[in-house]
């Protein structure tokens, strides 16, 4: 159950091209303390309660559960979340052995787009595609549990 990702800016939308899929994602988080969260999301037609522990010192691996919820129960938890629903476009890119998940961000975090990248092990090596910026992993303000609560639009104010 231990979640090993790097996360990256993306600087261009090329990857929409090499897209297998796409889907909306609508999530809130019932508890962002800094040592857990807790997290329900909405995928199409399916729901999920989500816990993530703190992250390592590299930002790279946690602790992650996740269970499936009917969508009526999720939407039910969505009215009990903390301020700051992350509302985001899904696109999965295959890329050698591995898939990106890009996420392109609406609402207040609208213009953020972020790929991640699950790995076996810290070190694995995998394929950077041309449309991979800076990496971000670690950076607890890209973090979804932050930006419900501190949303990239406020950024630059």
């Amino acid at each position: 159950m231990i979640e090993i990702e790097r996360k990256f800016l993306i600087k261009s939308d090329a990857y929409k091209q090499e897209a297998v899929s796409k889907e909306r994602i609508v999530q809130g988080f019932l508890n962002t303390h800094e040592e857990r969260t807790v997290r329900i999301r909405i995928t199409g037609d399916f729901g999920y309660l989500t816990i993530k522990g703190k992250s390592n010192a590299s930002g790279t691996s946690r602790f992650e559960w996740e269970k499936e919820l009917p969508v009526a129960d999720a939407k039910a938890l969505l009215e009990l979340c903390e301020k700051g629903i992350i509302d985001k476009t899904r696109y999965r890119v295959p890329k050698g052995q591995h898939i990106f998940e890009i996420d392109e961000f609406h609402g207040e975090n609208d213009g953020l787009v972020i790929g991640e990248i699950e790995l076996t092990e810290e070190v694995e090596h995998f394929e950077h595609p041309y449309w991979l910026g800076d990496e971000v992993t670690g950076d607890v303000k890209y973090y979804n549990s932050k930006l419900s609560k501190n949303p990239f639009k406020t950024w630059y104010i």
